[in-house]
């Protein structure tokens, strides 16, 4: 009588031990790939920080000199603004 119950409990064993490999086999791989993808992300952002850092080296130089050529323009305009006199107003009598 109790000879079927162990051979039953045996194959179930077995049949668990089985799965639970299966699956922690396919968890292993499942974590190696989000592994590879995590790293392609953070190569991804490390290029896109360079790129970014490339161009804003440029316009942060090319605002630089906007600025200063306005201001330059702005104290040319000065130097060359002729002064007017002052108009007087005449009371009409």
């Amino acid at each position: 009588m109790n000879q079927p119950a162990q051979i039953l409990l045996v194959i179930v064993v077995i049949v668990l031990t089985a799965l639970l490999t299966a699956i922690g086999i396919q968890v292993y791989l499942i974590l190696k790939e989000a592994k590879k993808s995590v790293e392609k992300v953070n190569k991804i952002l490390d290029d896109t920080g360079t790129i970014t850092e490339s161009v804003a080296k440029p316009v942060s130089s090319l605002s630089s000199s906007i600025t200063n050529f306005s201001g330059v323009a702005g104290i040319l305009s000065l130097l060359l603004k002729k002064k007017k006199k002052p108009e007087v107003d005449l009371p009409n009598e």
